[in-house]
């Protein structure tokens, strides 16, 4: 008789945990993932309304940011409005997860990208045929 009788199942079980222990790790950045993705979402909408909103002052842009933000599943954990720009940061639960994601909306030229320069008055084109 030898020594390694059974040693297949021995190996085919530890292949098994291995299999379960990186499907969880799989799963569990997947989760990560997706609440990130919904609390980005939801941020960016948010943000979006209450910029709508901005004339009609900061507490109407923020009431409309809350309702949009729990309309997508999440939570309006902060929210302000500078001129006419809205700043809020919204967190989407899933899973063991929470995230909090920023986000700002304003007027095309209120909020320039970094690195480019703010746009100016537009200039004059001269008409057809003019010298």
């Amino acid at each position: 008789m030898r020594g390694d009788r059974g040693l297949a199942t021995v190996w085919t079980a530890i292949a098994a945990c291995a299999l379960c222990a990186v499907f969880g790790a799989v799963l569990l950045l997947g989760q990560a993932v997706a609440a990130r993705h919904r609390a980005g979402g939801a941020a960016d909408l948010a943000a979006l309304a209450a910029a709508d909103r901005a004339l009609w002052g900061e507490e109407a842009a923020c009431d409309t940011a809350v309702r949009v933000a729990e309309a997508q599943g999440a939570v309006l954990v902060r929210c302000s409005l500078r001129a006419d720009i809205a700043d809020v940061t919204a967190r989407a639960r899933f899973g063991p997860y929470a995230p909090q994601v920023r986000s700002r909306a304003g007027p095309p030229a209120a909020v320039p990208a970094p690195g480019l320069p703010v746009p100016g008055p537009p200039v004059p084109v001269p008409p057809a045929g003019a010298p």
